[in-house]
């Protein structure tokens, strides 16, 4: 039996990974649960899987992350809070050489070179819990991307606004934003979808994963959200990934890994007619795609300007602070204006990095919200 530490249990991802835990609970353990605040909600959770040792990141702060990231009895480490709170208890498992199941983007995003040199020098496996990632995790059988590998495709659904003229795009409301036509997620990654800002996010986490170039990477529409990502290999062969839209078959898998198990979730049901489109992105219309992109080819500091910047734009913009269209602005003016290191640097230079980005970024969206 697996033991696991589950931080970030509150969450969309923690409530999708507490169902995985309920239908195996003859091979997953809850051993450590953690949450940022939601103290009812963690004491129910700690009663229902008899959990014993559990954090409040209100009333511990990183401490009681750390200590529940390096319990002996924990096997995996599946890591889902938000922002880059994740990034010291990451490094604490993989340096005690447990296997981090990886939800929270902002880890790889921020400071990829060093996690998984990390995770190299620890012998820790990191298995990917990103609907995307665990694609193509999935097609290439857990094994590094080599030179058989051609490119690796993200496909991204578009989002709430997908079908909405842009002229339009001025006029949408945080309540609009939040209604995704496919998946049920937070509210911040739901804006994010819907800017397409978290499949640039993916691409960086991608680049860190398998270890590709940027122009090895791509990211193409697929409305219906069950191709999760393909492997396009240099004989012209394409490996995909599919499955409902659902979190709990990458959780599911990256829990089990490497054992596969059944599943109560809803299948696809290939006696009925079923449609899969592809279509290319509009890099003028997902503008924090491309400043993605952008960011990550220029590497060293410049994601973590890029996901600070983000993240300050999408608050403001669910506290009804800043147009939804002047997210792509806010990160582009911080592009611009901040000299990030051209190295990864240490954990201290990578938040500091990202706070110097939270200030310009606070401070532009104030004159836009004004203007």
């Amino acid at each position: 039996m697996k033991g696991v530490v589950l931080i970030g249990a509150t969450g969309s991802i923690g409530w999708n990974t507490l169902e995985v835990v309920r239908q195996h609970a003859g091979k997953l353990r809850l051993v450590g649960v953690a949450a940022a605040q939601n103290r009812e909600r963690l004491d129910a959770i700690a009663r229902e899987f008899a959990v014993p040792h559990a954090s409040l990141f209100a009333d511990e702060g990183v401490e009681g992350l750390l200590r529940l990231a390096t319990l002996e009895e924990a096997d995996t480490v599946l890591l889902a809070a938000t922002g880059t709170v994740g990034l010291r208890p990451a490094l604490a498992a993989l340096e005690a050489g447990k296997t981090l199941a990886l939800a929270s983007k902002e880890v790889l995003v921020v400071a990829g070179g060093l996690v998984m040199e990390t995770a190299r020098r620890h012998g820790a496996r990191i298995l990917p819990v990103d609907s995307e990632h665990n694609a193509i995790f999935q097609c290439l059988h857990g094994r590094p991307a080599d030179a058989s590998v051609r490119r690796l495709i993200l496909t991204a659904s578009g989002g709430a606004f997908r079908n909405l003229p842009s002229e339009a795009l001025d006029r949408v409301t945080p309540e609009d934003a939040t209604q995704h036509p496919n998946w049920d997620m937070g509210p911040k990654i739901t804006v994010d979808s819907a800017t397409m800002a978290n499949k640039g996010l993916e691409l960086i986490e991608a680049h860190w994963l398998f270890g590709l170039p940027p122009d090895q990477l791509d990211v193409v529409l697929h409305t219906q959200s069950l191709v999760h990502s393909m492997v396009e290999f240099i004989d012209g062969s394409v490996l995909a990934q599919l499955s409902p839209p659902s979190m709990t078959f990458a959780i599911q898998y990256a829990l089990l890994y490497p054992e596969r198990a059944d599943s109560t979730a809803e299948r696809l049901d290939f006696s009925r007619a079923l449609q899969l489109d592809f279509a290319p992105v509009d890099m003028k219309r997902y503008a924090c795609l491309r400043l993605a992109r952008e960011a990550m080819e220029a590497g060293g500091g410049a994601p973590a300007v890029f996901n600070a910047a983000n993240e300050v734009a999408v608050n403001r913009f669910l506290e009804k602070r800043l147009p939804f269209v002047a997210i792509p602005d806010v990160i582009a003016h911080c592009l611009e204006s901040l000299s990030p290191p051209a190295h990864d640097g240490t954990v201290e230079e990578l938040l500091a990095t990202e706070e110097s980005a939270r200030t310009v970024a606070s401070r532009f969206a104030d004159t836009r919200m004004r203007a």
